[in-house]
């Protein structure tokens, strides 16, 4: 028994590139938050990576990396590839496999410890010209 009636609309139209790409997605994969999963130095090695992560199921999209957004550039410059939390740990398998990333984890500065690092630095600073005008004075 066929899947679709070939009298119903649509049934003898191809499968558009865009639908093609939709069926390879697996839905597991498709929740979450997008989370940077790796980045690529330009837009054909960027879509070289999401083409390697579609074929195991993991959608993915392209931004363009903080600081490089000038539309001067097109496909130059670098690009982050994002990808939905639920799908981030089935990527990085992709990705160390084909020896893209590497096995270290990102290192992420909280901005209160910044805060916290430069209030300290500014208080040292501060004690240092309050002992100079004290020796010299």
């Amino acid at each position: 028994m066929p899947l679709v009636y070939s009298d119903s609309p649509g049934a003898d139209e191809p499968i558009t590139d865009r639908h093609a790409r939709a069926r390879k997605i697996k839905p597991q994969y498709a929740e979450g938050a997008l989370v940077r999963v790796a980045g690529a130095r330009h837009q054909a090695e960027a879509e070289f990576i999401q083409g390697m992560l579609l074929e195991e199921g993991v959608p993915s999209t392209l931004r363009r990396t903080r600081g490089f957004d000038v539309p001067d550039m097109l496909a130059a410059g670098p690009r982050d590839i994002m990808v939905p939390e639920s799908g981030h740990a089935a990527a990085r398998e992709v990705l160390l496999e084909a020896e893209l990333v590497g096995d270290e984890q990102p290192v992420i500065t909280r901005p209160s410890r910044v805060l916290a690092w430069l209030l300290v630095a500014l208080a040292v600073v501060a004690l240092i010209a309050w002992l100079g005008t004290d020796v010299l004075g």
